[in-house]
């Protein structure tokens, strides 16, 4: 299969190097020249349980490449995302599906808006991945992928699109509950990201203190209430499972919301709680937690820590 993927960060370059290994063929696209030159300078080197493996495939803008691709895989910020597919649009034709397994609420509305009547499918993973250095990303643990077409006629495209993932290792599943496996890690990036990104704390530091619980249990019991009132049946059972998970596993994690605020770059809040909030209020239902973390780190969104304040 012919596969772009955009955006190579910690998530798209795992799903590259697992991709490419497994024999498809690979464009991945970028608009960070570090990240770009040291790929096709060293290759896509990915660390994982399996070993050391080094995936050889060109990197660079959406404008190096040309041929339409049969499946674009969408792992930019949401923020990006128009910008991100009017550039790459010359790589996609009425064949080629379009998948987000972008954080957040909303991708495939974004999608749409900027690609029209396109093979549009939506998904999610919670598969480890951190991009250690330019070119470098490492992956430890296990994870799976949910995705599943916006279309009822698509149902067959997300079905191989799947099967492509599953066998390059990834355990993908063609799910039509798959808009409940979104919200579900919805709200598990609402507990990990803005907390981490406001406190600067990794996962285990935040399992660790008791007001870290507590704000968690908050932000699920809003959460919970705002799915259950858009009609999404999430299974909170499953949601704390994922938490508790990774509290024990993944100790020294640091949430991508707290890389982003630590690099000043702006952070995805709008589209994971800020997205939660304004559900909520077209609902008339109060969140007060989830507005304020919403509004606390937008207030520190796009400028980063500045060390003399500490």
């Amino acid at each position: 299969m012919k596969i772009a993927i955009l955006g190579t960060g910690a998530m798209g370059s795992l799903f590259g190097a697992r991709l490419g290994r497994a024999g498809n063929d690979l464009m991945l696209i970028d608009v960070n020249p570090d990240q770009v030159n040291a790929i096709n300078r060293n290759g896509l080197r990915l660390e994982d349980d399996h070993g050391t493996s080094i995936l050889r495939a060109p990197a660079g803008s959406a404008a190096d490449f040309s041929s339409p691709v049969d499946l674009l895989i969408v792992f930019t910020k949401s923020y990006h995302t128009a910008l991100a597919l009017s550039e790459a649009a010359h790589l996609v034709d009425d064949q080629t599906a379009i998948l987000s397994l972008q954080n957040g609420l909303g991708a495939a509305d974004r999608i749409s808006a900027a690609c029209g009547d396109s093979i549009i499918l939506h998904g999610m993973t919670n598969w480890p991945a951190d991009l250690k250095a330019p070119g470098v990303v490492s992956s430890h643990g296990e994870g799976e992928v949910r995705l599943w077409s916006v279309r009822d006629a698509d149902q067959d495209r997300a079905r191989i699109v799947a099967n492509a993932l599953d066998a390059a290792g990834l355990g993908a599943v063609a799910d039509p509950g798959t808009t409940i496996k979104i919200w579900e890690k919805v709200l598990f990036n609402a507990v990990m990201n803005p907390v981490a990104a406001l406190t600067r704390q990794t996962v285990g530091d935040m399992a660790g203190h008791p007001d870290g619980r507590a704000l968690a249990a908050s932000i699920l019991a809003e959460g919970f209430a705002i799915a259950r009132i858009e009609g999404v049946d999430v299974e909170p059972a499953r949601v704390q499972a994922a938490v508790e998970h990774a509290y024990a596993n993944h100790r020294a994690h640091r949430p991508s919301m707290l890389h982003d605020v630590l690099a000043g770059r702006s952070t995805e809040i709008d589209s994971i709680v800020g997205e939660l909030v304004t559900r909520s209020a077209r609902h008339g239902l109060s969140t007060p937690v989830l507005e304020t973390i919403s509004r606390l780190v937008r207030m520190i969104d796009g400028h980063g820590f500045d060390n003399e304040r500490r």
